[in-house]
C-alpha cells in the first residue's frame, strides 16, 4: 500500500510536466507560424497577429492553477 502512496505524486508531477511542455510546444509553433517559420499554409486573408501578452498571460494563469491542483492533490495522498 505504501508503494502507491509514493507513486502517486510522482505520477501527478509526471503528467503534470507532459501538458506544460505540451502548452509550450504549441505556443512555440504558434510563434513561428505568426513569424512565417511555420509551415506553409494558404492565408485566407489578413488574421489578427498573435497577442504574445495575452498568450503569456493565459500561460501564467495556466501553470498557476496547475500548482494549485497538485497542492490540492497532495492532501489526500
Amino acid at each position: 500500500m505504501e508503494d502507491s502512496k509514493k507513486e502517486n505524486p510522482r505520477k501527478i508531477t509526471a503528467i503534470a510536466a507532459a501538458v506544460a511542455a505540451y502548452i509550450k510546444t504549441e505556443e512555440e509553433a504558434l510563434v513561428a507560424q505568426a513569424v512565417g517559420a511555420g509551415p506553409a499554409q494558404p492565408r485566407a486573408g489578413a488574421g489578427a497577429p498573435v497577442n504574445l501578452w495575452g498568450l503569456s498571460g493565459r500561460q501564467s494563469m495556466m501553470q498557476l492553477r496547475n500548482l494549485m491542483q497538485l497542492r490540492a492533490m497532495s492532501r489526500f495522498s
